[in-house]
């Protein structure tokens, strides 16, 4: 089974011409590989990052949420399902996600504090207490 890939939030920067045009293509054979199986995992979780950084969030939400159904044990899919529910705005169900995510074993900590996809939720009251219970158990690693 594939590993979820990281979505780039972190690192986002705004993609050169060439890097969309090159994205476009890579959609549109996603997309044709997932019309032809709608399971087809590796193909789901790379048309999930390119709609995420071609900032369709819908549709990468909308992947995320197939992809959670297929690997409902699998913590990095669903740290990935909170960065898209936090990029269309649904606050509460983010965080309870990226909640669910942590209990899976999300474990990226540093990454989680610096993804900007999770910028919508750093304010609510429950992810600044996953934040300190990430804290307290890198210190018990250490």
């Amino acid at each position: 089974m594939p590993k979820a890939p990281k979505k780039s939030g972190s690192a986002r920067r705004k993609p050169t011409p060439e890097e969309l045009r090159g994205l476009d293509v890579e959609i549109a054979f996603m997309e044709g590989l997932v019309k032809r199986d709608s399971s087809h995992e590796e193909a789901l979780l790379i048309l999930a990052e390119d709609y995420t950084r071609r900032q369709r969030f819908a549709e990468g939400l909308r992947i995320d949420e197939r992809l959670s159904q297929l690997r409902p044990q699998d913590p990095m899919v669903h740290y990935n399902l909170a960065c898209s529910l936090s990029l269309t705005g649904q606050i509460e169900l983010a965080v309870e996600t990226l909640k669910k995510a942590v209990n899976l074993g999300f474990a990226d900590f540093a990454a989680m504090a610096k993804d900007a996809d999770l910028k919508n939720i750093r304010e609510h009251p429950e992810y600044k207490k996953l934040r300190a219970k990430a804290r307290r158990l890198s210190v018990r690693e250490t």
